[in-house]
C-alpha cells in the first residue's frame, strides 16, 4: 500500500513540476505557492485525466455516475 501511495504522490509532483513550476519563473516563495495553488485548482477542475475516462477529478469524485438498477 505504501508504494502505491508514494507512486501517486510522486507522479502528481512530477506533473506539477513539468506543467507549472518549470514553465514559470517565480520570484519568491509566496509567488510560487500562489502559482502552484492555481495549478492544483486547474488540475482538479479543468484538466481532463485519461485514467478517469477524460473527466476531471472533481467530476469523477464529486459527481460519480449513478449505479444502474437491475430490473426485478
Amino acid at each position: 500500500m505504501q508504494s502505491e501511495t508514494n507512486a501517486f504522490v510522486e507522479r502528481l509532483w512530477r506533473t506539477i513540476k513539468y506543467e507549472a513550476v518549470y514553465l514559470h519563473f517565480f520570484t519568491g516563495v509566496p509567488e510560487a505557492r500562489a502559482g502552484i495553488s492555481r495549478y492544483i485548482g486547474f488540475y482538479n477542475s479543468k484538466r481532463p485525466h485519461s485514467s478517469l475516462d477524460g473527466r476531471t477529478p472533481d467530476k469523477a469524485y464529486f459527481n460519480p455516475p449513478m449505479p444502474e438498477t437491475a430490473a426485478a
